[in-house]
């Protein structure tokens, strides 16, 4: 990521998500979320809010929290949902790559 913003396209596909999931997360999480407004009013994502929705996607799609869960777990300890975020991508890095390795040889 080298951008200052990312549009909600950028973020959904980066994600993996749908545009109107990353809009409904948005509008669910104005605490941890905040996208400047362009002129049009198109939302732009900065790497700390596409950080933040990668934990919001961690807690509900991963842990299975609903939204509230959710809320609350990054209001009493978001430092723990961003250990967790990191293992769980050490753990996708180090599969892909065991995988690469299979199909080596």
């Amino acid at each position: 990521m080298d951008k200052l913003y990312y549009s909600i396209g950028e973020v959904a596909e980066t994600l993996g998500e749908s545009v109107s999931c990353i809009r409904f997360w948005t509008n669910s999480f104005p605490k941890e979320l905040h996208p400047r407004r362009t002129a049009k009013g198109n939302r732009q994502y900065s790497a700390e809010d596409i950080e933040a929705l990668r934990k919001i996607q961690y807690l509900v799609k991963k842990q299975g929290l609903t939204l509230d869960g959710a809320q609350k777990q990054l209001e009493a300890d978001g430092s723990k949902a961003d250990k967790a975020l990191k293992v769980a991508d050490s753990l996708k890095a180090i599969r892909e790559q065991l995988v690469a390795i299979k199909e080596s040889l």
